[in-house]
Formats: C-alpha cells, sequence, structure tokens
C-alpha cells in the first residue's frame, strides 16, 4: 500500500491513519519530489503531474516492489494516483479530494488560500506554530486548506505541517505544473473517488465526474474536509481499506 500526500506536505500527513493500514497491510507513506525528505525533480525536469509519477514509479522499484501496487492519495497524491492507475502502475486506487478534476482550472481562492499559507510558514513559522498550539486558532486558521474539524489534530502534527510547508522548497513550480485538467478515460482498475462535503479548496465546479470512467466509485464523505486524515482517521482508514480490497 503506498500513501502519497498533498502539496506542501509530507508523509506526516498520514500519521493518525497508517497505524491502522499496518496492522494488516504493509503500507509505505511517501515524500513526493520536491516535498519531505525528496529532493525535488532534476532540474529542467518540471514537476507535472506525469514527471511526478514517473519518480514514484522510481522509487517504487528502487525499493524491489513489484507494480502495480494499491495506492491511496490525498489532493496532489490522489491526482498521482489516478494517473498511476491510467498507466498500470496501480492495481487499486483510492482517491481522497483529487485535484485536477475541474474544467481549465482550480478555484481562483486556492492560490491565494496557499500562498498566504506558504508565506506565513516561510516568514513567520514562530507565529504560525503559536497559533498552531491553540485548538480554536488552529480551527480558523486549517479549516479552509485542511478541514473543519482540525482542531482535533495533536498539536505536534500541527507544527510539524508548518515546517513541511516552510521547507517545501518545489511548492510554487509545483503548484503552476499540476493545474492542467486531468483526464482518465482509460482507467480500467477499481478506483474509489472521495470528497468533503466541507471541501472548500475543490468545490463542485473542480469535481467533475466525466473526467473519469463510469466504473469509478464516487463518494461525498459529510463533514470531510480538503485534508480529513486527521479529523476522521477510522473513516479514513476504512475507505482505504474497502477500496483496496
Amino acid at each position: 500500500m503506498i500513501l502519497l500526500h498533498g502539496i506542501g506536505m509530507s508523509h506526516a500527513a498520514w500519521n493518525a491513519v497508517t497505524p491502522r493500514l499496518r496492522s494488516t497491510r504493509r503500507t509505505i507513506a511517501f515524500d513526493i519530489a520536491g516535498f519531505g525528505m525528496t529532493p525535488p525533480l532534476p532540474r529542467r525536469t518540471l514537476p507535472t503531474l506525469s514527471n511526478l509519477v514517473d519518480d514514484l514509479e522510481r522509487s517504487i522499484h528502487d525499493l524491489g516492489i513489484d507494480v502495480p501496487v494499491d495506492i491511496a492519495g490525498n489532493s496532489l497524491g490522489a491526482a498521482m494516483a489516478l494517473e498511476a492507475a491510467h498507466r498500470g502502475i496501480a492495481r487499486t486506487v483510492v482517491a481522497i479530494s483529487p485535484i485536477g478534476l475541474w474544467e481549465w482550472h482550480p478555484a481562483h481562492h486556492v492560490r491565494y488560500v496557499f500562498s498566504g499559507l506558504r508565506f506565513m510558514a516561510v516568514c513567520f513559522p514562530g507565529l504560525l506554530k503559536a497559533i498552531m498550539r491553540r485548538p480554536l486558532l488552529r480551527e480558523v486558521a486549517l479549516a479552509v486548506p485542511m478541514s473543519v474539524g482540525s482542531r482535533r489534530m495533536p498539536v505536534g502534527d500541527a507544527c510539524r505541517a508548518v515546517d513541511d510547508l516552510a521547507a517545501s522548497t518545489a511548492f510554487e513550480d509545483t503548484f503552476h505544473n499540476t493545474r492542467a485538467p486531468f483526464f482518465g478515460a482509460g482507467i480500467t482498475v477499481p478506483v474509489t473517488v472521495a470528497f468533503g462535503s466541507r471541501d472548500w479548496i475543490l468545490p463542485k465546479g473542480s469535481r467533475r465526474r466525466d473526467r473519469l470512467p463510469a466504473h469509478v466509485r464516487w463518494i461525498e464523505q459529510e463533514g470531510w474536509g480538503h485534508v480529513p486524515m486527521w479529523v476522521d482517521p477510522v473513516g479514513v482508514s476504512q475507505l482505504i481499506m474497502e477500496g483496496t480490497e
């Protein structure tokens, strides 16, 4: 089981979920190229969805793992999982809040939400971490970019998220180069796509069902936001286990 995080994050985004998955599956949470502990793609290699999946496939092979594999992803990682399914790298996919299922580009407010949070993480990390240490302020700060209910996120994980965002050397380039719409008509493997009813990063116009084949299982989960792993780790774990059976 391969887990892929969203933009500006790292494998730590799955901290609340991995203990449940590892009780039954060998589970590896990757850092996408340019995030966490993984260096950016080589110079002059743009961090497009296709190139990021190329790098992921190389990493899987370097670990001695044969493809196809089961992949679950969130946001950018969910779009990568769909691209992997399109190529035959994935055996099954659970895509939580996948980007790219929009008409032309993401909703206009997304750029400002993410760039504002990134600015705070880089320029005022102490202030942002002080906000993260207070449940009510953490809830307000993360309700849109992550999820309503983020007050339940452990303080350590919240501060780690600030550090990960500040250290995301490929953030701007990756955001710019993954704006193109995704088309997955050729996907034949089992896929589950889940969006939260409170996902304000991907409004209805960014959830085009016609971008994916008719056999894809499509779920709207009540109460989830864009990054629901800390808000409902049990529900996320169950969704992944069911979708990759």
